[in-house]
């Protein structure tokens, strides 16, 4: 299955781009699984095996984050045109609402000096401070911070620490056993960056702002297997429902292929990003560390591609064209197929 698309991967690993990808694609009710390469090269080679961990990285903004969020607005907790405040009262901005951060048109400029050195509370109060341009509702700046309000957000309506919602609302109901945010055996986790002040990163999470948040982080933070990715993929495709349990309405995942940023033409879904075109929208999210989501809702078609491209060391230029050579393969690979 998709020959092309697997070559491309394969000579991704060669020229050292990757040390390996756990990939699948999904046709329907057929799935078929591909682990190429290696899961470490530093301190020494490990080979890939079923059930390795990845450090998903943004991903948790579209399987956790988004997920809950879209469960909120079907109970009547929150409305998409909310405005922020009204949710988070120590939020500084009047204007932006939960559209705004879910479709990464809030204009938040997310500087925050001396960042690292910041403690968790010490962090939280600059995220919520952080000053908001002109262009809000005009543009698309891709950013973490509005999916970690939005965190702040679940938090308040749920009264529990973001992990533990995650765990109650979308681990739990789609029984996605393998994933975790706290993993109790590092040697199952890709390592990701060998860091000049952490070390080799293995079995913590990457982000950084997610290591010091830590359990309050709307952003990143999920380690998942590919059989757990591809079982929230095909929640998806199944229109929300996984082996008889809702996790999301049949009109809620439907209402996901459209454009809802505020102008209408900026290409953006409500935490997802779009591919296609408006007769054929696809939806997408990417991780830093080195993984993505296609999901062809219209077609019954999805890729999930797993990798930690990030160790030892990321050269992200040249991963994010080849990224994107590999995905225009794909999609590519994918019309021949159905033509």
């Amino acid at each position: 299955m998709y020959p092309k698309t697997r070559k491309a991967i394969q000579s991704l690993i060669q020229e050292g781009i990757m040390p390996g990808a756990s990939y699948a694609f999904i046709e329907g009710n057929d799935v078929q699984h591909y682990l190429d390469g290696l899961a470490a090269i530093f301190p020494e080679e490990e080979a890939i095996k079923p059930g390795l961990l990845y450090d998903v990285a943004s991903l948790t903004k579209v399987m956790m984050t988004t997920t809950v969020i879209l469960q909120l607005t079907e109970e009547g907790k929150i409305a998409v045109d909310d405005p922020v405040q009204q949710h988070l009262l120590e939020y500084s901005s009047s204007e932006v609402t939960i559209r705004h951060l879910l479709t990464h048109t809030s204009a938040i400029n997310g500087y925050i000096p001396n960042r690292d050195a910041l403690s968790a509370s010490e962090l939280k109060q600059s995220l919520v401070q952080l000053p908001v341009g002109e262009n809000r509702g005009k543009e698309v700046v891709y950013t973490d911070t509005g999916m970690i309000l939005l965190g702040f957000i679940i938090e308040k309506i749920e009264q529990l620490p973001l992990q533990q919602v995650f765990n109650k609302r979308v681990l739990q109901p789609l029984k996605l056993e393998d994933s975790t945010f706290e993993p109790t055996d590092v040697n199952q986790c890709a390592p990701t960056e060998l860091h000049p002040k952490r070390g080799l990163i293995r079995g913590e999470v990457h982000d950084p702002k997610a290591f010091v948040l830590k359990g309050h982080c709307g952003s990143a933070g999920l380690f998942s297997s590919l059989k757990d990715c591809l079982t929230f993929a095909q929640m998806m495709l199944n229109k929300g429902e996984s082996n008889g349990v809702r996790v999301l309405k049949e009109k809620t995942v439907e209402g996901l292929l459209k454009d809802w940023t505020p102008t209408g033409d900026l290409w953006r879904s409500l935490g997802w990003n779009l591919k296609g075109n408006k007769d054929h929208p696809i939806l997408f999210h990417t991780g830093f560390t080195g993984t993505f989501i296609l999901i062809d809702v219209l077609e019954q078609k999805a890729f999930v591609f797993l990798s930690n491209r990030v160790h030892p060391k990321s050269h992200t230029p040249t991963y994010l064209e080849k990224r994107d050579m590999l995905i225009d393969i794909y999609l590519k690979e994918k019309r021949k197929e159905q033509n």
